[in-house]
């Protein structure tokens, strides 16, 4: 597995692309793409020799999200790359893992399938097994 991207939930994805790209250099890589089952608004920043940045902005429904972003937001997951997602969440599991979301299409992969798992010390990590970001620019 390797680390594909960083997560932070935001408030208003306009105002997180601007920070990003004012304080730390980092461009818009992809077009806004809501995820319908995920019930959010993901966008993709890059910068060149660095990891990718995923912004992702609650839409109506996710309370949850909208309740941490109304506190601040911030970091909200590690993604990890991987060759099979269906066999690492097995052996993710076997180590202690788990699944807080079984495989499914995710928007913002092309409808690749993404997973999410809670390790130790609270860290959401999420799988996938592709390269694949919709709406690149």
């Amino acid at each position: 597995m390797k680390i594909d991207h960083i997560c932070f939930a935001v408030k208003n994805l306009q105002d997180g692309i601007a920070y990003w790209e004012r304080v730390f250099g980092y461009e818009q890589m992809t077009e806004m793409v809501e995820n319908t089952l995920q019930k959010v608004k993901v966008v993709f920043l890059k910068k060149d020799e660095s990891l990718l940045i995923k912004l992702i902005e609650p839409v109506e429904g996710n309370q949850s999200l909208l309740n941490f972003v109304n506190r601040g937001g911030g970091f909200h997951h590690l993604c990890f790359k991987c060759s099979d997602i269906d066999e690492k969440i097995v052996d993710l599991n076997n180590q202690g893992l788990l699944t807080l979301v079984p495989p499914q299409p995710g928007e913002a992969f092309n409808n690749n399938k993404i997973a999410f798992l809670l390790a130790r010390y609270g860290l959401n990590i999420e799988l996938i097994d592709t390269d694949e970001k919709a709406g690149i620019l």
